[in-house]
């Protein structure tokens, strides 16, 4: 909806909340339920409220716990029944800076001040641990936003005793506590202050009169902050930034003016705008976001203008160059073809509004910003969160030469004798394993990613995996995989629960990106001998059925296990005994 575009329409979404609610309710069928307990320092009613209308608008149906009013500490620290049984999926901490228990003053010393601002810190850490101990699940803390005001001035910023100078040194500490601990993350008000405008953001009238610690229209704001930090850490983000050409990536068409024509580089004010866009866009690259186009250009035009000697992206950074006569939103079906992706995971960039509207009337749910001019792109797409980044592995710094090493393997595919000759030429080779810790981040990110090849739809933040390794009644794997063009990276994980002579499947996913190379065949094949050694009988296999996996509805079946169950949902339960299971023995050398 474009109300959730940037700049967000705070009037809109705080005077039609309940009617856009029902929209969003009623154009999605398949949600991502979670629990969000919002412990607060000041009044979150109407926070909750906006928060709500973004987490649907990204597909997450949240059910919440609020604190009372400023009881966000007790409960942190001390519980009560309601919250303890509802065990939140994430913990959300909205604090400002008027939930600081003390400032330094004018008289104090040095000494006293470092004292205080220990303590300070030590108020907030200790309420970290002790819901992180409790509810092990992720953990948000706003940082602290400054004063409307300062009592020194200028010097407030670096005298020892300014306030603000304090709230900086304070925010540091929580900056280092999130670098050190993997599942908590930092909600940046400060910034969001200082983009709103902190006259209107920190006016003491909502304070006095409401209990808000911000102005009213400040609010979807804040919630889309932080909803954007919770789509991102259960893998709700965006994966594909598509970018029309002329007079988007540069300036003019370089059909009509020739690549000389056209307006990129540091040395043309036009071209400068160009520029820097440009750097935004190979910078999102080098986060893991992949790029694309869908331009109305003929190829060759297409790829002089990407090959200019002023510019700074070239044809090798996308995965995808659709430059034709087409229909965009059908090269929009054929790039998320091509890529295994489905089109809901993509941010299209055009200057031409009449374009942008025949992509978004084709419903295949695509963001798509409504900028006609240049200088409003990148703030656009960075400000909307697409590509929220709550953790950055090895897999993402090199996720383009993993699409693009797909390329590799499609025209080999094209040449092969057959497909059994295709999956030898490859030469592959998988690492099966137990979890480790240096594989929990990714292995966290792909529960929350993975979608079509995905058969118990579980969902996991690291510490579930770290607990999953830690328990004694599971089995758990992951599967990496890398051929003669490249390391895939981790793309497939099983994990089952031990009930007496069973395992039970409570995860089962792999990437879509290495569909039909026999993975699974090499993770069953690993899970069976596993399951064997220590005395199992039988694997019994979970499928649940979502508007996205149906393309392993059957995969069971395919792999030998016998149907035993299955209700009016489509919900399916599957027996494998494992004495007389056939190992399939795939094209991959395994490696343990």
């Amino acid at each position: 909806m474009d109300c959730f575009n940037y700049p967000v329409d705070s009037k809109m979404l705080l005077r039609k909340k309940i009617q856009i609610k029902k929209e969003l309710l009623s154009a999605n069928t398949s949600f991502l339920e979670k629990k969000i307990a919002v412990l607060g320092g000041s009044t979150t009613g109407e926070i909750v409220d906006q928060l709500e209308l973004f987490l649907l608008n990204e597909g997450i149906r949240p059910i919440f716990y609020q604190s009372e009013y400023a009881q966000y500490w007790q409960d942190a620290m001390f519980g009560n029944q309601v919250l303890d049984s509802f065990q939140p999926d994430i913990v959300y901490i909205h604090t400002s800076w008027r939930n600081i228990p003390a400032f330094p003053t004018v008289s104090g010393s040095r000494e006293e001040t470092n004292l205080l601002l220990e303590d300070t810190y030590q108020h907030f850490e200790r309420m970290w641990e002790k819901l992180s101990e409790r509810f092990q699940c992720p953990i948000i803390q706003d940082n602290f936003d400054r004063p409307g005001w300062r009592l020194l001035g200028n010097r407030d910023i670096y005298d020892y005793r300014g306030r603000t100078n304090f709230i900086v040194r304070l925010n540091q500490m929580l900056y280092q506590y999130a670098d050190e601990h993997s599942s908590f993350f930092v909600n940046d008000v400060d910034y969001l202050a200082a983009s709103y405008g902190l006259d209107e953001w920190s006016n003491p009238k909502y304070w006095h009169m409401y209990g808000y610690s911000l102005c009213l229209e400040g609010i979807p704001c804040l919630a889309g902050s932080v909803a954007n930090i919770i789509k991102s850490i259960f893998g709700k983000n965006k994966k594909v930034l598509v970018c029309d050409l002329d007079n988007t990536l540069w300036d003019g068409a370089v059909g009509e003016v020739g690549v000389e024509g056209i307006q990129i580089g540091v040395e043309l004010p036009l071209g400068r705008i160009y520029y820097e866009f440009q750097q935004y866009l190979r910078e999102l690259k080098s986060i893991g976001v992949l790029l694309a186009v869908n331009s109305k250009n003929d190829e060759s035009n297409a790829l002089a203008g990407l090959n200019h000697p002023d510019g700074v992206l070239r044809p090798e950074d996308f995965v995808s160059i659709m430059a034709n006569w087409e229909n965009k939103d059908r090269n929009m079906q054929a790039i998320a073809d091509g890529l295994r992706l489905g089109t809901d995971s993509f941010v299209f960039i055009d200057d031409q509004p009449a374009e942008r509207e025949i992509v978004r009337q084709a419903s295949l749910g695509i963001a798509i910003p409504n900028t006609d001019h240049v200088e409003q792109y990148l703030s656009a797409i960075d400000r909307s969160g697409y590509f929220e980044v709550t953790s950055l592995s090895e897999d993402d710094l090199s996720r383009t030469d993993m699409y693009r090493a797909n390329a590799g393997r499609a025209q080999l595919q094209e040449g092969a004798e057959s497909y059994d000759a295709f999956l030898r030429s490859l030469k592959m080779k998988a690492t099966v394993r137990e979890f480790e810790p240096i594989c929990f981040q990714r292995i966290a990110q792909l529960t929350n990613k993975s979608s079509q090849f995905n058969l118990t739809t579980l969902r996991c933040s690291e510490s579930d995996i770290q607990k999953m390794q830690e328990a004694d009644d599971y089995l758990c794997l992951y599967g990496r995989l890398e051929d003669q063009f490249g390391d895939n990276g981790i793309v497939s994980v099983v994990a089952g629960q031990i009930i007496k002579n069973e395992l039970h499947m409570r995860l089962w996913l792999m990437s879509c990106r290495v569909l039909k190379r026999d993975m699974e065949s090499a993770m069953l094949d690993t899970l069976v001998r596993d399951a064997l050694k220590i005395g199992l009988d039988r694997v019994i296999g979970y499928y649940y059925p979502t508007s996205k996996n149906s393309m392993v509805k059957d995969f069971y079946g395919r792999m030998g296990f016998q149907k035993t169950d299955e209700d009016s949902s489509g919900n399916t339960v599957w027996k494998l005994t494992l004495k007389e299971y056939s190992f399939r023995h795939p094209a991959i050398d395994i490696r343990r």
